[in-house]
């Protein structure tokens, strides 16, 4: 994808990712750029710093002779062509691994690389980029002040960790430390404060807890994961030191739009309803072209965020699935603060869930000369995916979930759910022949696995979810003898390129 404007088909004819406009914040890859290239890979690192973010996040762990290599699974059979535990592999055992093949055929042969090997890398105009160092386990410190030490001076590190005895530890040998979690608390915020932690790096959505709105005074507040515009506008504007994310020319573009219109208070400029998706509903002849499927008219708000008047060109992209659009593309011309909306039709899908559409906005304006203002032309690209969910409602009756059915003719898997006080029950039901079937539910951004049944605690606010929470669930087991997965909706695995959980209504909103 060259310059990020591949995927938009032609439509927009130079690099318009926002790429000129320095931090703050900082914006760094998550893996890499894990869209494009494997993840914590050189490849994915060098094409970070081409995209022109100003570093990359990655994973160590500890191979069995010591040394550090790149990978986030603790096993190898999900980002390689081997299998088993990394701890249980000597360096030289790890020499000849594919990291790329699972990715893509470009990448066959890609290595997995040692810590040394991404310390090395330079950017295309030979700065250096910036590194979040995330620690898996314990035990590293000690690699990792070594492999940095005998670098150049001036590299810029954060070491992360989930792991408080690991943050500890790069604290005591002098390391810039961050502590990783989910939510902003008071005892992180303590933690940090007490122990002279450098940072907190919190997940998507997590700094909007009570504790994360509080003054952390020096403690640098960083973002991990940040994806969805809103998220990344809310990281800009708030001024956080610094986030790692998996689109870099969506968040390269939000920084260069709050540069561009410092004193705009507004939503992102792109505003897209929800796809919801009702495979139950699907007629016999529906089905049998794939669940995953629907008909949409949606009407996407369009507004102009800069105190100049803009040239809008929009349009709808399919990053993967086949579909027709009408009614697009379209050229609008916005004055300051006016908006827009924009009606069109999307029909098609896919059978598994995967890349939801992405409605495009390149916003254009003329060089302005006037006595009182002199201003250069430019462009910004915005975008915004069309997410497809799914939605369940939790109450007291139980309900049944039926999975879809991503291959012709496979019979369709289904569980149960039932709300019982704060708690939510799933079971399986049918499993529809696969045998040693296993329940794997994603609620409110944690993944939990087990046999038969699961009973999870709710967040304490569910009730009060105005768009209710992150939720879906699946079964895992064998097929004829092979591994499968069959999902009610997208988020699983929870890897990219698997579509976008569904939602979990609360009974007053369902």
């Amino acid at each position: 994808m060259q310059d990020g404007l591949d995927v938009y088909g032609g439509l927009f004819e130079s690099d318009a990712t926002g790429r000129s406009v320095p931090g703050p914040p900082l914006i760094l890859g998550h893996r890499g750029t894990p869209r494009e290239a494997p993840e914590n890979t050189l490849s994915g690192m060098r094409r970070a710093m081409d995209c022109g973010l100003d570093g990359f996040e990655y994973d160590l762990r500890a191979c069995r002779s010591g040394e550090a290599v790149l990978i986030h699974d603790a096993d190898l059979q999900r980002t390689t062509d081997a299998t088993g535990a990394l701890s249980e592999c000597t360096l030289p055992q790890l020499f000849g691994i594919d990291a790329g093949s699972w990715f893509s055929k470009r990448y066959r042969g890609e290595p997995l690389p040692l810590f040394d090997e991404v310390l090395d890398l330079i950017g295309p105009e030979g700065q250096r980029p910036f590194h979040m160092i995330e620690l898996k386990e314990t035990g590293l410190i000690e690699v990792v002040q070594e492999g940095l030490e005998a670098t150049e001076p001036g590299l810029e590190v954060r070491v992360a960790s989930f792991l408080r005895e690991v943050v500890l530890e790069a604290r005591r040998a002098g390391l810039p430390s961050m502590l990783l979690a989910e939510i902003a608390t008071d005892e992180d915020f303590k933690f940090c404060r007490d122990q002279g932690v450098t940072a907190m790096g919190i997940g998507p959505g997590g700094w909007e807890s009570e504790a994360g709105q509080a003054d952390w005074g020096r403690v640098e507040r960083w973002g991990w994961s940040l994806d969805k515009p809103e998220q990344l506008l809310d990281a800009v504007r708030s001024g956080m030191f610094g986030f790692n994310t998996n689109e870099p020319y969506r968040a390269l573009a939000v920084r260069a739009l709050c540069h561009l219109a410092p004193d705009d208070e507004g939503p992102y400029p792109v505003q897209v309803p929800e796809w919801v998706l009702e495979p139950e509903a699907l007629g016999d002849l529906e089905r049998a072209r794939g669940e995953w499927f629907g008909d949409w008219q949606p009407t996407v708000i369009l507004r102009n965020p800069f105190p100049f008047p803009v040239e809008v060109r929009a349009t709808v992209v399919f990053p993967s699935g086949a579909f027709e659009l009408n009614g697009l593309p379209c050229i609008l011309d916005l004055e300051p603060g006016e908006q827009r909306s924009v009606t069109f039709e999307i029909r098609g899908g896919a059978r598994s869930p995967g890349r939801d559409p992405l409605f495009a906005a390149l916003y254009k304006w003329k060089v302005s000369t006037g006595t009182t203002e002199l201003r250069p032309g430019g462009q910004l690209l915005l975008d915004a995916p069309l997410v497809r969910v799914r939605r369940a409602i939790a109450e007291g009756l139980t309900r049944r979930l039926i999975m879809l059915c991503e291959s012709p003719g496979e019979k369709p898997a289904s569980v149960t759910l039932r709300r019982q006080g704060t708690r939510l029950v799933i079971q399986i039901e049918d499993p529809a022949g696969i045998a040693d079937p296993h329940l794997i539910v994603r609620l409110a951004g944690q993944t939990r696995r087990a046999g038969q049944g699961l009973s999870l605690l709710l967040p304490e606010d569910f009730d009060r979810c105005s768009h209710g929470i992150e939720f879906t669930c699946g079964l895992e087991g064998l097929r004829d003898g092979q591994p499968c997965l069959v999902r009610w909706a997208g988020g699983l695995p929870g890897s990219l390129g698997h579509g976008v959980p569904g939602r979990l209504l609360p009974l007053a909103l369902g």
